[in-house]
């Protein structure tokens, strides 16, 4: 909001200036492991709202008995990122029982938006949520990871191997190790899997979109060491799986999990891809995709990906 006074022997009419707003439309992806297991988040909302951009006129101006003359501030227009990506979304193919949840936030202005609700599988993007807890546990003990640890959290990560994500999932207490760190970590809506079942924990987007947060931002319950230590195995993801939120990426410049888990109940694929995205705007983005309900695994990184491209197209401009 602004207010300005104009001084002179005799009143002047008032000027206004014109305001401008741009709108913005959005995307995100999708990936996973042999097995199954996937991750994402953020700050999300729950359903979508129509675009808000009104400028209240500018109140009838004053003349103090000085001479002086007073202009009423003029409200700034507001811009509903997560209605335009209601709107980018609607050029994405969702078929079948298919549901699907994105977030994103502009790691540079602080923007964000998000579509759809609910809870998704995890599937193998809970790898990342494991090794945060990790790291969190040994920075509040004052230790390092093992040579051991090291070694699961790479191939966990940089190949979605399950059987190291099983092995640092018995270390860090399971369920109960994993729910205790994410209190800390600013995730209120992830519950671990039941047993050994960590592929199975719930999460949303707007969780994931946290978890991003902690690991790529500065405000973060993990040290700069944790963090660039996680960044830089989301950044050596085996070749056969560069698929995802990376599609939203200006080249390749992103670092992602992704997760893919066919459900033995119904044969539907979950799909899910996290990470961070360096788009055609030089900006830095967050996305968090989640899906369930392809079906098949194809169709489901194909939704990821689409859903992706049009979550960051909300900020960029780009076409979806």
């Amino acid at each position: 909001m602004e207010s300005s006074r104009v001084r002179g022997r005799r009143a002047r009419p008032s000027r206004t200036r014109p305001l401008l707003y741009t709108a913005l439309a959005a995307v995100t992806i999708v990936g996973g492991t042999a097995a199954g297991t996937v991750y994402v988040k953020a700050q999300a909302h729950t359903g979508t709202s129509p675009v808000s951009s009104t400028v209240q006129p500018s109140a009838p101006s004053s003349a103090s008995a000085d001479g002086e003359e007073s202009v009423e501030p003029v409200a700034e227009p507001t811009v509903d990122n997560d209605a335009l990506l209601a709107k980018a979304m609607k050029s994405v193919a969702v078929t079948g029982d298919a549901k699907v949840s994105v977030a994103v936030l502009d790691l540079d202005s602080g923007d964000s938006a998000a579509y759809g609700d609910g809870s998704f599988d995890t599937a193998s993007i809970v790898k990342v949520d494991i090794l945060a807890t990790l790291l969190l546990q040994h920075q509040e003990a004052g230790t390092r990871l093992s040579a051991q640890e090291k070694a699961y959290a790479t191939t966990m990560i940089e190949n979605s191997d399950n059987a190291s994500a099983s092995a640092l999932w018995d270390i860090i207490g399971k369920a109960g190790g994993l729910d205790a760190a994410n209190k800390k970590l600013g995730l209120t809506d992830t519950e671990g899997g039941d047993g050994a079942l960590w592929g199975l924990t719930q999460t949303t987007t707007a969780d994931q979109l946290a978890l991003l947060r902690q690991v790529f931002g500065d405000d973060s319950q993990l040290s700069e060491t944790s963090r660039t230590y996680v960044q830089g195995l989301m950044g050596e993801i085996a070749a056969d799986q560069h698929w995802g939120v990376s599609a939203a990426a200006d080249g390749s410049a992103w670092a992602l999990k992704n997760g893919w888990l066919a459900r033995s109940t119904t044969g539907l694929w979950d799909i899910n891809s996290i990470g961070r995205v360096t788009a055609t705007d030089g900006h830095a983005y967050l996305v968090a995709v989640l899906s369930k309900g392809n079906s098949t695994q194809a169709k489901g990184i194909s939704l990821v990906e689409a859903t992706a491209k049009a979550a960051v197209s909300v900020f960029t401009g780009d076409d979806v």
